[in-house]
């Protein structure tokens, strides 16, 4: 039984795929140069035979068994392609797909891990191995993963999360950042590290810094005018009780409705927006430091550089040095 089982579909992301193998195929070279074990892997599909990926590029599998009792590797799904949430019912009524689903909540079950990023992490949460549990998506889809499958704590704001025998990780892209995680859990720091610089790879502890505000609503409006409001009050600052008052209602419904639209908090809502504004002043325009944080809504630079670490682990001055 190898380590690693690779799970695909008809339509998997074709980067995904890849840069899964790529980066099993740098440990394995690896591995004996930090004394650890080589990981094995498999690439598996509902069907088996050769399946055409996102780019119509094609990968040889193997058949998936429909018995997985005896099955202790851990399997990986990468995302699938998806043009926009209202392809998430679609995808998941796939028979496909739902013989995966079916497939990973017997493996769960038996005691077995599962890894998912992007779309993927809807397969999971269509098996109902996320219910109760926190987990991350690529961050335009995680208000549509709450509104679909609410017994799931979505946290948009993490690159890879780790609840129980469950890892999920963001955007496609993510993929790299959760497979670091796996080889890092699996082989130890030395391997995963090496792989990083063979690849170059650079470490990545949020999606914070990608996320559009607007795409958190996906489709609600009510949130899509909190966000034009905070939006329109710039540079007066925004409090969750200013915003609770101008929508008629208590603080605690204003958050229950934000919550299950986009599994975030109203405060956390509002700092998307001003990390969002700030970030395009750092990196679009020369005005201080200073400026920019009054610009936001905040009295003060400290206020601003604190966000930034704490959502980006980035400061000011390397958003204005990436974009020059």
């Amino acid at each position: 039984m190898p380590d690693f089982s690779l799970i695909v579909f008809p339509g998997s992301l074709t980067s995904g795929v890849a840069v899964t193998l790529d980066m099993l195929s740098a440990a394995q070279v690896m591995a004996p140069h930090c004394g650890v074990p080589a990981p094995t892997w498999g690439v598996y599909s509902p069907e088996g035979g050769a399946v055409a990926l996102s780019m119509g590029l094609k990968v040889a599998t193997q058949r998936l068994s429909r018995r997985s009792s005896a099955d202790r590797s851990l399997w990986v799904l990468p995302g699938l392609r998806l043009e926009s949430p209202a392809q998430v019912a679609e995808r998941l009524a796939d028979p496909q797909v739902q013989r995966v689903a079916d497939a990973v909540a017997r493996h769960v079950a038996g005691g077995g891990r599962v890894a998912a990023s992007c779309f993927s992490v809807f397969v999971l949460a269509h098996a109902g191995v996320l219910d109760g549990r926190r987990a991350t998506t690529t961050w335009w889809l995680a208000s549509a993963l709450q509104q679909r499958f609410p017994a799931c704590r979505v946290d948009a704001v993490r690159m890879v999360c780790v609840d129980g025998p469950i890892t999920t990780a963001g955007a496609a892209l993510a993929q790299t950042d959760l497979m670091l995680h796996l080889l890092r859990e699996h082989s130890g720091h030395a391997l995963a590290d090496w792989v990083s610089r063979v690849l170059l790879i650079d470490a990545r502890s949020a999606q914070s810094p990608y996320v559009v505000p607007q795409a958190l609503a996906a489709g609600d409006g009510f949130v899509s005018r909190l966000v034009e409001q905070i939006e329109a009050r710039w540079p007066e600052p925004v409090s969750v009780a200013m915003l609770a008052q101008q929508a008629a209602m208590s603080p605690k419904t204003l958050a229950r409705h934000v919550q299950r639209a986009t599994g975030k908090t109203p405060m956390a809502l509002i700092q998307s927006v001003r990390l969002r504004r700030a970030r395009a002043l750092l990196e679009n325009t020369r005005m201080p430091v200073e400026q920019v944080a009054a610009a936001v809504g905040y009295q003060d630079a400290t206020a601003l550089r604190r966000l930034l670490l704490r959502l980006t682990d980035a400061t000011p001055r390397q958003y204005r040095r990436g974009a020059s």
